[in-house]
């Protein structure tokens, strides 16, 4: 019996139809690049102080300091406070103060408005900011946990769109939205969908490509046009800084991917587990027409029978079915966990850069792109075990590293953290596809579902190792970096899948290394669940 891969090889490698889906596929993950991130302008809190009934323009924010106001020192110089005034009618020679009972006069010099110039969220309520990203990224963890499931239920290309207008018409909703409460709530939608979108992209063009261009479209696909989408956010909030037009200006681009429903056919790997062999071989041949290829005869009759057989409904508790699946999620799961602190909790840690917040941004959305394009250098040659252990293993070093670099050293330090986080982020590239590869169809989406998820966590960790550095110096990095190399350590024991074709069932997984060389028993037939 020959594989999926070895059936379709009439199409060839990089025809037309491979071509048309590659980039249908990687321009809808654009808007992804800037949505999580938006919130960097929409809810960034500018120059405040109290509003007073005789003055309330925003060009008396700082000035000469005449009103009768008092005032503070922020970043070396003497500004109106922010979250007092002078009580009515207060006397002597100390003045008694008060919160600002009639709201806020916000500096317009950089934002016509935000959302925090929206609802006041300032002084006591200025935890509602952050809360606010927080609140996405539940929406991204509970995405996380469900999509998996739905696509592998009921197809990648149904839930890809369907994520899409989830997010779209919510952040539709949200420009109306009468509080910031509601806010949140409709924000917690759009994190559910733009997880969901990003997932099931993925797994739809790594199933639909060739094994040759699984890694282009990983890299210099998906990823690449991320980061465009990060590199559009900083020059569209440049332009447009009113929240409401910024956000409107972001959502409208999404309904140019109303006729990319006709460009991307569903998955036809998924269709031939599901069953449906009519409706995969009517994509592979509309595929081969395009390509010119000619092709006689019904294509799935000689394909490993098994793939067909798979047509109950799957669940999570599939990730564990078998002790080598169950290994394999238990090591990605780490892996995961430990790449999203890793990157996230150096980035926290990384001094904020001086200047314009708009040219600082675009500055690190354009730096994501070098990283990408060596992963791909390196993922095309290398095996997926070393691509994979690599990254991990030299970010832990660097950090490590620092223990013996004295305190004085402030440029070394800097350098060390900065390469770690390169190699941080690499790893986080890689493990997407080494995580796509290493999971059979049946269950694709779900793993990488709960992986993502995993990942979401480690967000929501993340800041408390930046916050172990801030106190605790050289401890955080050691203990950072100690996980880091157990991580590359563990991607050493997963199966290599590097040239090697897409298991589909749980069965044609191959063994961890371990089992490879004996240290536990292989599975055995009664062991293994299709």
């Amino acid at each position: 019996m020959e594989s999926y891969d070895e059936v379709i090889s009439f199409l060839g490698e990089w025809g037309p139809y491979q071509r048309s889906v590659f980039l249908s596929i990687s321009v809808i993950i654009i808007p992804n690049g800037y949505l999580a991130l938006s919130m960097v302008f929409l809810a960034d809190t500018p120059p405040h102080r109290c509003q007073l009934g005789n003055s309330s323009a925003p060009e008396a924010l700082l000035g000469n300091l005449s009103l009768p106001l008092p005032t503070e020192e922020v970043g070396g110089r003497k500004v109106y406070s922010r979250c007092s005034r002078y009580r009515a009618g207060s006397n002597g020679s100390t003045l008694a103060t008060e919160r600002c009972l009639d709201g806020w006069v916000f500096s317009t010099e950089r934002y016509v408005s935000t959302i925090v110039t929206q609802w006041d969220l300032v002084c006591d309520q200025n935890w509602k900011g952050p809360f606010t990203t927080s609140v996405f990224f539940l929406g991204v963890l509970f995405g996380s946990a469900i999509s998996g499931q739905l696509s592998d239920r009921y197809g990648r290309k149904i839930v890809l769109f369907g994520a899409i207008a989830l997010r779209t018409i919510a952040s539709l909703l949200q420009l109306a939205a009468p509080s910031w409460e509601m806010f949140c709530v409709l924000y917690f939608f759009v994190g559910m969908g733009e997880i969901s979108s990003y997932i099931a992209a993925f797994v739809l063009g790594i199933e639909i490509l060739s094994k040759s261009e699984r890694v282009a479209f990983s890299t210099l696909g998906i990823c690449m046009f991320y980061a465009f989408g990060y590199i559009l956010l900083p020059i569209l909030a440049y332009y447009i800084r009113d929240w409401k037009m910024l956000l409107l200006t972001l959502t409208m681009p999404e309904f140019l991917y109303i006729p990319l429903w006709w460009c991307i056919p569903e998955s036809p790997r998924w269709l031939l587990t599901q069953g449906r062999k009519e409706e995969a071989e009517a994509i592979l041949k509309y595929a081969a027409r395009k390509n010119g290829v000619s092709h006689v005869g019904p294509i799935f009759s000689t394909i490993h029978s098994d793939m067909d057989s798979s047509k109950h409904s799957r669940s999570y508790l599939d990730l564990i079915a078998t002790s080598n699946i169950r290994n394999v999620t238990i090591i990605l799961l780490w892996m995961w966990l430990i790449c999203t602190i890793g990157y996230y909790g150096l980035s926290l840690n990384t001094p904020n850069l001086h200047g314009d917040p708009y040219i600082n941004c675009l500055i690190s959305a354009a730096s994501e792109t070098l990283v990408y394009v060596m992963v791909w250098r390196l993922m095309r040659i290398s095996p997926r075990r070393v691509a994979t252990a690599v990254p991990l293993l030299f970010s832990g070093t660097m950090l490590l590293l620092i223990h013996w670099v004295p305190p004085t050293l402030q440029f070394v330090i800097t350098t060390l953290v900065m390469a770690g986080k390169s190699g941080a982020t690499a790893a986080f590239t890689i493990i997407y596809i080494y995580s796509l590869e290493l999971y059979p169809t049946v269950v694709r989406n779900m793993g990488l579902g709960v992986c993502s998820m995993t990942s979401r966590i480690g967000t929501i960790i993340s800041p408390y190792f930046a916050f172990m550095v801030a106190r605790s110096g050289i401890f955080a990095f050691i203990v950072m970096g100690s996980f880091m190399v157990m991580a590359g350590l563990l991607s050493l024991l997963l199966p290599e899948t590097h040239n090697k074709p897409l298991p589909e069932t749980i069965s044609q997984m191959q063994p961890i290394y371990c089992q490879t060389l004996a240290c536990v028993d292989s599975p055995t037939h009664s062991d293994r669940r299709d």
